[in-house]
């Protein structure tokens, strides 16, 4: 009977609630009622005064290769804290695809890092976007990463320079190929 269940530590299971609540808190608007015009995403990255070093990982792709972080110095990149249980994840997963075909060939780099999830559960929820991502999506299966860069809730997107250090955070979904966060991230691009 228990073949398919699946047992996680109980630690793993409050950060999993705390994080499903913090989500869905942050989408009630006041008085505790979602507004239709609450929907529509701010799309803005806001800036870390402090831009610290970010915290490396190494975690597991799709596809069994081991993504490390610190690796992809020299470029921007993206990572995007995410589950499929979380709708503003599921909802700006698309717009993560086509920022990352709008920037094809720039020193820019996305990394979806999928919080307690299976391969399987990510595979049935990327079969039913018009466009698979192309990106890599990797597996914080113990949420060790997630601890790590202190994430409260999801979607948290983390915006690094060359360098690997956290330029701009969104905490929340995003459009992420809305021209204004577009713009910010080619001056992050061009910059030496």
């Amino acid at each position: 009977m228990k073949q398919g269940l699946k047992i996680f530590s109980v630690p793993v299971l409050m950060q999993i609630a705390s994080l499903i609540l913090v989500s869905i808190l942050s989408h009630v608007g006041s008085f505790g009622i979602a507004h239709a015009e609450d929907n529509a995403p701010p799309q803005l990255l806001f800036e870390v005064q402090t831009r610290p070093l970010a915290p490396d990982f190494l975690l597991e792709d799709m596809g069994g290769k081991k993504r490390q972080l610190s690796a992809l110095r020299g470029k921007v990149v993206l990572v995007n804290f995410w589950a499929t249980w979380c709708p503003p994840c599921r909802r700006e997963m698309p717009s993560l695809e086509g920022l990352n075909q709008a920037l094809k060939g720039a020193d820019f780099e996305i990394l979806a890092v999928n919080v307690g999830e299976d391969a399987d559960t990510i595979d049935a929820f990327t079969s039913t976007l018009d466009t698979v991502p192309a990106f890599p999506i990797v597996f914080d299966r113990d949420s060790r990463v997630l601890k790590a860069w202190s994430v409260m809730g999801l979607p948290t997107t983390y915006i690094l320079d060359k360098s690997g250090r956290i330029i701009y955070r969104a905490v929340g979904g995003r459009e992420f190929d809305d021209p204004s966060i577009l713009k910010q991230i080619r001056s992050l691009i061009a910059a030496p």
